[in-house]
């Protein structure tokens, strides 16, 4: 039996595929797999993601291949999935959840830069906390895959980045700093991998799901989404929420309107506790 797996095609996003492959082949050792490279239009259309359709242009495309039979399941990204899926589709998180924090990799360290020092990325999110920080600095819209933005310094004084992809890439030396979560607070699901596939894999996943479902990140991961659903935010909007879980106790951090906030939820009224929060 084959597995046919999309996957965006740039060097992060196989990396992060062929580390689900892998966990998949050491449990089903009698299925083979064969990864797909997919051009999405996020990837092809160079403009601002928001000016072209939103988090969805990283993956509708993918979609459209699992939903005619092209591919099997696919490997996203989960904080580039829009807060809702297609009908016929299930979504999981796989493996744990690397590191969410974002990063700056530059010249020096951040805050020790001169004012006026340009600083590129390509979000909303990140740019308004940045120019909270540091509102001296000026912020450059930049895109591309990781490769192309570490190109980018020499002419800007350096740019922001989630840690985990460069973590997953082999490059965690060249961060310069560590934004806590205080500091920028990260996108919903940040660092965490998607497993998405149709009703003809649910019988293999029931068999793995166990050994490839982290409990924890499947957990904040849902909350997370569920901000988002509920929230109706989207990059358009400069909005940040990361999940802490610790024992029973939930901690909330919410970047929207220019302010962080840090509320504390019992972890059975979760959302009950998210319902209650005014997301305008």
């Amino acid at each position: 039996m084959k597995i046919k797996v999309g996957t965006r095609g740039s060097k992060l996003a196989l990396i992060q595929t062929n580390m689900v492959v892998e966990r998949l082949k050491s449990k089903l050792s009698n299925v083979s797999f064969e990864v797909i490279p997919i051009k999405t239009k996020g990837d092809i259309v160079k403009k601002p993601v928001g000016e072209i359709g939103g988090k969805g242009v990283f993956v509708s495309d993918i979609e459209k291949l699992l939903l005619n039979g092209e591919i099997d399941i696919a490997i996203h990204s989960m904080k580039d999935m829009p807060s809702k899926i297609p009908d016929g589709l299930y979504l999981t998180s796989v493996l744990k959840r690397e590191d969410a924090r974002d990063v700056f990799v530059g010249k020096k360290d951040f805050f020790l830069l001169e004012s006026g020092a340009k600083i590129g990325t390509s979000s909303k999110r990140r740019m308004l906390q940045l120019s909270i920080l540091r509102p001296d600095i000026e912020i450059v819209p930049i895109r591309g895959n990781v490769d192309t933005r570490l190109k980018r310094i020499g002419e800007l004084d350096g740019i922001v980045l989630a840690a985990a992809g460069l973590k997953r890439l082999g490059l965690e030396k060249k961060i310069t700093n560590y934004f806590s979560i205080e500091q920028v607070v990260p996108a919903p699901c940040q660092g965490i991998l998607a497993l998405e596939f149709t009703s003809k894999f649910l019988p293999l996943f029931e068999k793995v799901k166990d050994e490839i479902v982290d409990p924890d990140t499947e957990f904040v991961s849902k909350i997370e989404r569920k901000v988002l659903s509920i929230s109706g935010f989207d990059c358009n909007t400069p909005f940040g929420f990361y999940c802490e879980k610790n024992d029973d106790n939930l901690v909330f951090h919410i970047f929207k309107n220019e302010k962080r906030e840090r509320l504390v939820a019992d972890k059975e009224r979760a959302y009950e506790v998210l319902g209650e929060i005014r997301w305008e």
